[in-house]
């Protein structure tokens, strides 16, 4: 008579709410199981920041040694530019301390030759002192430069005042630097009594 089943309540409940569905690779629909985990990987993730990190640790280091081993050696190549800074001039200097040890060694020379030898000796200084670009300061008739020169006496001269009469001693520069200051008389103004 009824082909009807008879009333199941679980039966109702899952026709109300069906399971979700979701379409599978043969275009059939497959239900879910469950949720899927959001970060399946990780360990994964967090082994490959260890790893970069510790790359990175590395380089640091390494870069740290580098700029230290520059440093040690640039400290080094200071101490010798300092300890050697005269190796050429020294090396220009040699053949005239030659040629004076020469001239002493010669006991019975005519003062003539003795005198030939000196001044082929102060050839030899000049030129030195040419290649280490030491300059002479000799101001005689020139305006009195403290920068340059060392009043030793003002004396009373037909010279504008603040010029340089009398040099008592040269003076040297090294490029620009003083080496040694001139040592000089001034001219005094006439009514500085």
């Amino acid at each position: 008579m009824n082909n009807q089943e008879p009333f199941n309540p679980a039966q109702e409940d899952s026709r109300a709410n069906p399971p979700l569905a979701t379409e599978g690779a043969a275009g059939d629909f497959v239900a879910d199981a469950a949720p899927a985990d959001p970060a399946p990987d990780i360990a994964a993730l967090l082994k490959k920041a260890e790893d970069e990190a510790l790359e990175l640790k590395d380089a640091y280091l390494r870069a740290r040694a580098d700029i230290e081993n520059v440093r040690k050696q640039a400290a080094v190549d200071v101490g010798k530019a300092y300890k050697y800074a005269i190796e050429k001039f020294a090396e220009e200097m040699l053949p005239v301390r030659d040629s004076l040890e020469s001239a002493l060694a010669s006991g019975n020379t005519a003062p003539d030759a003795l005198r030939s030898g000196v001044e082929l000796t102060l050839k030899q200084l000049t030129a030195a002192f040419e290649k280490a670009q030491i300059k002479e300061v000799a101001p005689a008739g020139a305006k009195f430069d403290p920068h340059q020169h060392q009043a030793m006496a003002m004396v009373d001269s037909d010279q504008p005042p603040n010029t340089v009469v009398t040099v008592f001693q040269k003076g040297y520069l090294l490029n620009d630097r003083v080496l040694r200051p001139a040592l000089v008389a001034v001219a005094k103004s006439r009514d500085a009594g």
